[in-house]
């Protein structure tokens, strides 16, 4: 009987010993959660679990979801997690699963291409057949490359086009917009609409979108109204006053829903600065087209008889006879990442699906998406993925997953090109600082916190990289969920338990 006890107090024994021995490291792919009280880390000041309970002890935190994750950059090891295991919305912390999955799937050389076809001959000076414009999702095209593809036509000798101007967009389907984005959200930037072929104002490459500028009036009753780049696609309804010097400015810029009139109203000052907007095109196939007839027109190429503009797929026959390679995607995560760029999130879902199952959508891109994720070894029963943005109020990701993410990925080829894409805390040039570049501007934060941000209507995210004092480099995960209240005030959370990362030692 005394044996049989012996026997098994020996067996209680070692399964406890098993139980308490520390996880091997296997390279990038473990990820060990601390939950032994006695490896908790500790600071002169106290541990990490104190310093971040006074951090979230915060009454703007009252009501709200909070979740933490800081985990070791080298092993893995979760040094803290509250709330960690919490579904929550990431915002624009979408843009650090699309940007990997992008890496992963297309590569740091990957490039979009917009290329032009005719179904004719040229004869002469005369081009007899249609010109197809196709586009194959580039969102960084410029007014700049249609003047250099019309330049092109014309050094071919093309002076006169017998034919129909036709884009072709169906590199992609026609779902303009994903699926929960907001209808209020629809007439600006942020929720541009998608489309194969499109046309981007200037080199924050806000694709779909047109620069409206208003400015005061020398010898009108109404203020002047610019479009960038111009385009007779966009109608300027002007219901501005003119105002003496020193009266107060107050413009408004928007476009009606389903068309493409843009309504510029309010009073501008005789000594007012100006005003601008960027606002979302509807149906930028057509926009893109308008640009590409003018930059004909401006070489002189001119269409004649009987000509229509038309979209439709182009046909096989036809030959190509001139082409645009873009920008490669490690430069485009540039401003992707830093400006946190919406359209380029769900284009590049919809390009993943394009190239790896052949169907530009964003059911097809976001199930490649989900793919990397499960190489990535991150368990997608905790996920629930509906954009590239981040702007549906539907995607849900845990703290402990994104962090997750961010360690798993390290030992990949492209993770310089992607870390080198995420804001610098405190560094004001906008394509280096982006996002970050007005926050956390002194030491030890600025130019060492490496993060992406996101912002929704009660939703705030940061997740990134940080250097400690004693130089442990650190992954760290906030989202805070369903706040009410000041934006500013949460953000000031988020930046506190970076500084706070940032200040202390960590190595034992």
């Amino acid at each position: 009987m005394l044996q049989t006890s012996r026997r098994k107090l020996s067996f209680i024994f070692l399964i406890a010993m098993l139980l308490i021995l520390p996880v091997a490291d296997q390279g990038k792919n473990v990820f060990v959660s601390a939950t032994d009280d006695s490896s908790e880390t500790q600071f002169e000041d106290g541990s990490l679990e104190e310093k971040m309970s006074n951090i979230l002890d915060n009454p703007n935190l009252d009501g709200a979801i909070t979740g933490v994750n800081i985990s070791d950059a080298d092993s893995g090891e979760v040094l803290y997690s509250h709330e960690g295991d919490t579904r929550l919305h990431p915002a624009s912390n979408q843009k650090l699963i699309t940007a990997a999955a992008a890496l992963e799937k297309l590569g740091t050389d990957y490039q979009f291409s917009t290329e032009v076809f005719t179904d004719g001959k040229v004869k002469g000076p005369v081009l007899h057949g249609d010109l197809f414009l196709k586009g194959k999702g580039d969102p960084t095209l410029l007014k700049e490359d249609f003047d250099q593809f019309a330049a092109d036509l014309k050094n071919q000798g093309i002076k006169k086009i017998k034919g129909d101007l036709v884009g072709d967009d169906t590199w992609y389907d026609d779902e303009r917009l994903s699926l929960d984005l907001n209808w209020s959200d629809e007439p600006y930037y942020t929720g541009a609409q998608v489309s194969a072929l499109t046309l981007s104002p200037n080199e924050d490459y806000d694709a779909g979108t047109v620069i409206v500028e208003v400015t005061p009036s020398e010898d009108g009753d109404q203020a002047d109204v610019k479009l960038t780049p111009e385009t007779d696609y966009i109608n300027i309804v002007n219901h501005t006053e003119m105002a003496p010097a020193g009266e107060a400015k107050s413009i408004s810029i928007q476009r009606k829903h389903g068309t493409n009139d843009i309504v510029v109203e309010g009073v501008m000052p005789e000594d007012g600065t100006m005003s601008r907007s960027w606002a979302s095109v509807w149906e930028p196939t057509g926009y893109a087209v308008d640009v590409f007839r003018k930059s004909l027109e401006e070489q002189g190429i001119k269409f004649i008889g009987n000509s229509n503009i038309r979209f439709e797929a182009t046909p096989d026959h036809a030959n190509m006879l001139t082409s645009k390679d873009s920008m490669t995607l490690e430069e485009l995560l540039i401003p992707f990442m830093k400006l946190s760029n919406n359209g380029h999130g769900e284009t590049l879902v919809k390009e993943m699906g394009k190239v790896v199952q052949d169907e530009g959508s964003w059911d097809a891109g976001l199930d490649v998406v989900r793919d990397v994720l499960s190489e990535l070894t991150i368990n997608n029963d905790t996920i629930l993925l509906r954009d590239g943005s981040g702007m549906s109020h539907k995607n849900y990701i845990p703290a402990n997953d994104l962090a997750q993410l961010l360690y798993n990925i390290q030992d990949k080829d492209w993770f310089p090109a992607f870390k080198e894409s995420l804001p610098v805390a405190g560094v004001s040039e906008r394509f280096v600082g982006g996002t970050l570049r007005s926050r956390m501007t002194s030491e030890p934060v600025q130019g060492n916190v490496t993060a992406k941000t996101g912002s929704l209507t009660s939703v705030s995210a940061l997740s990134g990289y940080v250097t400690a004092l004693d130089g442990k480099e650190l992954i760290f995960s906030v989202m805070i969920n369903n706040y009410l209240g000041s934006s500013s005030t949460i953000k000031a959370i988020e930046d506190e338990i970076a500084t706070m990362l940032a200040e202390n030692e960590f190595n034992e």
